[in-house]
């Protein structure tokens, strides 16, 4: 992944984002990393202060998206995302601890790029995130419209 992909990383536990980011970084991913714990302030900043998405036209963006966060799900920013014409083309990672095949159905039927059940255990949980910073060292991240 290039060094100018932002990666949003919409996730409201502060134990599994500071893993998450860390795990990314051992990984060897260098970009930024933008932690929103709700997606009120998530959404807020995907779309910008006129609702459109415009204001990240030419940026290239990559989104981590929890499902279970406190004030929305992360399905309805999911949906959004992808019916954004400005953003839909942003990759979606959904990482969470769901894995009911119904909600994974679900979220690859809304544009979903990637579906990852966080581990339960704490190693397992480091290595699949090292794992996701390895994928995203390689991926092809196109700029939004």
């Amino acid at each position: 992944m290039t060094e100018h992909v932002t990666i949003v990383m919409v996730e409201d536990d502060e134990g599994h984002a500071r893993l998450i980011e860390k795990n990314i970084r051992r990984a060897g991913v260098r970009n930024d990393i933008l932690p929103f714990t709700d997606g009120t302030s998530a959404v807020n900043f995907l779309f910008g202060a006129d609702g459109s998405g415009r204001d990240h036209m030419g940026r290239a963006l990559l989104v981590l998206l929890d499902l279970n966060l406190p004030d929305m799900t992360g399905v309805e920013i999911l949906a959004r995302i992808k019916q954004n014409e400005h953003l839909k083309r942003s990759p979606v990672v959904v990482l969470t601890t769901t894995d009911d095949k119904v909600e994974i159905q679900r979220c690859y039927d809304l544009g979903a790029n990637v579906y990852v059940t966080k581990p339960v255990n704490y190693e397992n949980f480091a290595n699949a995130i090292r794992q996701l910073g390895l994928f995203f060292s390689v991926i092809q991240v196109p700029e939004t419209d």
